[in-house]
Parts: C-alpha cells; structure tokens; sequence
C-alpha cells in the first residue's frame, strides 16, 4: 500500500481549516481540573445492592417495609478487594434505588437500613473500606423514589438535598455523583431541582464529578456498552440539560434502555454539529453496564464472559468512554464466586495490556516537522497493543489518524484508520513489525500527543 505521508494535519489537513476562528472556539472547551482528573481513572464499578437484593427484584413496588430487607450479614472488604482486582479505580454505590430504602443511617426517614436485623450504615462500611484498600468512592442517589409520601410535592426536593447532603458530608472525599432519570410511567409528574442539586455537590464535594443528569459526565445513552464511531468530549451544552435524559431513560422495571444506538445519535461532536451549537461544553461520556442482564443479583443468572468483558473495556476505556461496571452483591452479603472469578481475570488481562513495553515516548504538542511520526524497534516485535493519549488540558483535537506497521520486510502495511484519540484509544494488533508510522491527517490546530505506546 502506498502511504500518502503528504495528505496530513501540515498539509492538507483533510481539506478542512487547521486554524480559524472557529477552531479556536473549539479548542477553547477544555476539562475543569475535577474532570482532568477523572480521566486518570476511566474505569470503576457499579454495585447495586439494597432492598431489591432481598426481594429479588429489579425495581420496588413501593409497598416494601423495612422487614422485607432480610439480609444480615455483609462482606464489604470482599466487595472492594473483588472491583480492585478488576483493575477499576473506584466503586460507586447504589445508597438509595428507586424504592427509597436508604443504606445509611438517616435522619430524613425510617425506611433505612438500620431499622433491619443487619443494623449496619452499609455506606459508611463501604466507603471505610474503599479508602483502606485505596479505591475512590462514588454514590448514587435516586432521585424518583416511591416509598416517600412527600414525593411529588414542593416539599419533596427539600427531603432529597437532605439526603443528598448527609451521603455528601458524612462519608468523606466522593469522586462521582451519580443520578439518573429512571421512573416508572405511571409516577406522578415532577420536576426535580437539579441545579439546587448541583450547588449542594458544588459545595460540599468541589471535587466530585456529578453524572447522568448532571453537568460533568454524560450518559452514552444505552446500558450495552456501545458507543459511537467518534465519542467526542467537546459537545453542544444542550446535552446537558437533565430533563432530556430524564425523558431517554428507563420508565419500565422489565424493559431495558435501548441496547444500541440510532443514527441520529451517532454524531455528537463533529465540527458540522458544533458550528451551528453556538454553547459548548467539555462532556466525557460514560457507559454504565452490568456482568449480569439485571442490575440486582441475580441480574437474570447469566454472567459476561472474561472475553466480552474485555472486549467492553477496549470498546469504551479505549475509546475514549469511561467504563462503569455493575457488580451486584448476592443476598448473602458477597460478590458471587463465578462473577469474582472473571473480574479477576479481567484484571490480569487489563494489567497485561502495557506489561511488555515495546517502545512509549512522550511529545506535547507536535511540530510541523513532526508532520509523520515514525517509530524504530530495536528489533523485530510480535505486537499486541498500541495505546495513544492525547493532553486533554489543551482539548481534544485528533479527528482522523492512521496506524501503520513497518513488517520485517520493510514494506508499510496500514492496520488501523481512526478517528478521535482524546483521553485514550487502544488499538489492539497483531503480526510481527520492526517499526512503526503514526499520520495524523486531520486535527483541530496542532496535535498535543502525550503518551504513545507500543506493546507485546
């Protein structure tokens, strides 16, 4: 294959402006510091576990009594060692589900879980052991909720943000605040308060990121794990307006979100959609998806395999998605034997992407005489993975690259044609090479590379 090293950002750049005015718009959505630092740390898990764990079901009903919560006892130093040995970051917890029942000690309602025989702050022993194993800790806080009285009425929003403020004060640092837009279709109708919702994180949790139906991170838009062809972080701010998740999410216990995404989703953030978005925001998305088909244990019975699990985290964590992964606790208070298993090894086979460094170097920002970067091994490879970074804190500006590989022969054979880089792609590869090219041949202004690297 010829390789046209002239057709690149310094030259043609794909036939669109490399700098304009508008490009500058562009590149001038960056992430605030708290989403800088979430990107070090794309993958973490979900882990649903309160009343419906003890009644086996996916949603409440509403009619739920603290006496339906039999679950006495609880492993939360095994829950945090299992999401540790996957390899994730952190662990986010299902404090209150839809069906109001609170796992902490609560001073907004009884319907909590130190009115039951296990007696015990769940939070509070999560989040302890989160900071021993040194695992961030997130909460999830539903905001529809069928058990309360007051739900649906002005009064309800004042009995949420003294929840909200309790999980937010009382169990130290959170790194991510998840709500969701999940309701039944029969609730009542009710606005939430999101931006006095958001004020309260603002200030008690300056450095947590606020999820979903939130301002910080945006859902990908189904629980499958798929996600676009270019998964852009710089998108129009009409994304984040909370009601219109709210409107795309699940309203019914036994139908799931749509699993893939339409074409009229799949472009969010190219430059023909931001031109005519006159507001921009910096908005990473994340997937949320469960080992099992449900959230709850059991989830439908059927656990991922370590090779679809894998294949999740290269789709979304290499593609420049954050992963949430939900692992449900059982209702004798562990991670199920099968499910710690495959997180194991899910772990091993994470940490063995960049255990056998071929050749990494560093960049910034590129030159015009970096107009092709080429690579040189020290002798012939049998390659595996081919990890590139850009440096987020100057935007995201890669939108089309090739990858080729230099064979033993000395011939170039191209093995990759990508799109965005932004905070992380991981190619997987295969054969034996002695070199390698990297052609950026369309960018936002100049490239900023900080990380390629190469594997075995």
């Amino acid at each position: 294959m010829k390789i046209k090293r002239d057709e690149n950002w310094t030259t043609t750049n794909n036939g669109v402006p490399l700098n304009n005015d508008e490009v500058a718009r562009y590149l001038s959505v960056v992430p605030t510091a708290a989403q800088a630092e979430h990107a070090k740390q794309p993958f973490y898990c979900f882990v649903h576990f309160g009343m419906n764990t003890a009644t086996g079901r996916e949603w409440g009903n509403g009619t739920e009594t603290v006496h339906d919560f039999t679950i006495e006892k609880i492993k939360p130093a095994q829950w945090v060692k299992t999401v540790k040995a996957a390899g994730a970051s952190g662990l986010i917890l299902t404090c209150k589900h839809h069906d109001g029942f609170c796992l902490w000690d609560t001073g907004t309602t009884d319907f909590n879980v130190m009115h039951t025989l296990l007696a015990k702050d769940v939070v509070a022993a999560v989040s302890k052991e989160c900071r021993a194993q040194g695992l961030h800790f997130g909460v999830y806080l539903s905001p529809w909720d069928m058990h309360e009285k007051c739900y649906a009425t002005p009064q309800y929003n004042d009995f949420f943000c003294r929840q909200l403020t309790e999980l937010l004060t009382n169990y130290g640092e959170i790194f991510e605040v998840w709500f969701d837009g999940a309701k039944g279709a029969d609730a009542k109708a009710f606005d939430y308060d999101w931006e006095r919702y958001y004020r309260i994180v603002r200030t008690v949790q300056p450095n947590a990121n606020i999820a979903i139906c939130g301002p910080d991170i945006r859902w990908v838009g189904n629980e499958a794990g798929k996600i676009r062809k270019s998964e852009y972080c710089v998108v129009p701010e009409s994304l984040t307006v909370a009601e219109t998740v709210e409107k795309n999410s699940q309203h019914y216990a036994d139908k799931t979100v749509p699993q893939r995404l339409t074409s009229k989703e799949a472009d969010l953030g190219s430059r023909a959609v931001l031109e005519k978005n006159t507001n921009l925001v910096w908005y990473p998305a994340e997937a949320d998806v469960s080992i099992r088909k449900g959230w709850f244990y059991p989830g439908g019975g059927k656990v991922k395999s370590v090779k679809k699990l894998f294949r999740l985290y290269l789709n979304t964590v290499g593609s420049n998605t954050f992963l949430l992964l939900n692992v449900p606790p059982t209702d004798k208070g562990v991670i199920a034997r099968k499910d710690k298993a495959r997180l194991k090894k899910l772990g091993a086979k994470i940490a063995d992407i960049e255990k056998q460094p071929v050749l990494v170097q560093s960049f910034g920002m590129l030159k015009e005489s970096d107009d092709v970067l080429e690579f040189r091994f020290d002798s012939e490879k049998k390659l595996r993975y081919c990890v590139l970074s850009e440096d987020i804190t100057h935007s995201q500006r890669v939108e089309q690259f090739d990858l080729y590989l230099q064979k033993p022969s000395g011939k170039y054979k191209r093995v990759y044609k990508g799109t965005v880089i932004g905070m992380q792609k991981i190619i997987p590869l295969k054969g034996k090479a002695v070199g390698a090219l990297l052609i950026i041949r369309q960018s936002r202004s100049t490239p900023f590379i900080s990380k390629i690297g190469f594997y075995e």
